[in-house]
């Protein structure tokens, strides 16, 4: 998808129930192209920048001045919990027990990144406790995520802490690693919805975004978010020099 309003063209086509998927939620969606109907509200978690690569942050400041033209943006903070030990823990376990087959039957050496020829095994070592200690913070994380976004449209955060990875590089030596990640730890822990849109390109021609996280169910409030700022810029129109 090039654009916001392509990402709700497929998302109405692939969304809704499917009989051979009893996690798909029970009800259609539809895509609605329209433009907010007031200034949205948009929040930013305080410091959520202040680990990102330089440019990523200096982009995504650039990209906030641009989205406060039309909606209201305010910081915010969450309460102090483990969100991204909560969520890997969940994460690493239901990833266990998708890929039982695989690693059971060997298989996976079959993969092409050496990293994933253990790192499968190593969350089979899971404990039982530690899965079920972070579904119950899991539900503290919902409650306290939700009352924090009520005043909210969306949140906004670069969308990756780094800039894009060159197609060259092995994942392992690009991949995050231990850098913190609230967004993609609440937004997957609470099965939240999101978008990112480009915002810039590094000196080195690698792009960077914006992203809107919403609350649940609210796809197309963000979708509108997302299309307005896209309105106002190009970047998704641009290519970086070769």
């Amino acid at each position: 998808a090039q654009t916001a309003d392509d990402c709700g063209i497929i998302l109405e086509a692939i969304a809704g129930p499917d009989p051979l998927d009893p996690t798909t939620i029970q009800k259609t969606w539809r895509y609605n192209p329209r433009p907010p109907r007031r200034r949205p509200r948009i929040a930013v978690l305080r410091g959520v920048a202040d680990d990102a690569n330089p440019e990523v942050k200096e982009n995504f400041e650039k990209a906030l001045k641009i989205v406060r033209g039309y909606a209201d943006v305010e910081e915010i903070e969450l309460p102090d919990l483990p969100y991204e030990a909560i969520t890997r823990t969940i994460l690493n376990a239901e990833a266990a027990s998708a890929f039982e087959d695989l690693v059971e039957s060997g298989t996976i050496h079959k993969l092409t990144a050496p990293e994933d020829h253990w790192g499968p095994y190593a969350r089979t070592a899971l404990l039982a406790t530690d899965y079920l200690r972070a579904m119950r913070l899991r539900t503290k994380m919902t409650k306290v995520t939700t009352e924090a976004m009520e005043p909210y449209d969306a949140v906004a955060a670069p969308s990756a802490k780094k800039p894009a990875t060159p197609i060259g590089e092995e994942f392992r030596k690009v991949a995050p690693g231990a850098t913190k990640d609230i967004m993609g730890a609440v937004g997957n822990g609470c099965g939240l919805p999101s978008i990112s849109v480009p915002d810039g390109f590094t000196e080195a021609g690698l792009p960077t975004g914006i992203q809107f996280m919403g609350k649940p169910y609210q796809e197309n409030t963000i979708l509108a978010i997302a299309r307005t700022y896209q309105s106002l810029t190009d970047w998704h129109t641009r290519h970086p020099k070769i």
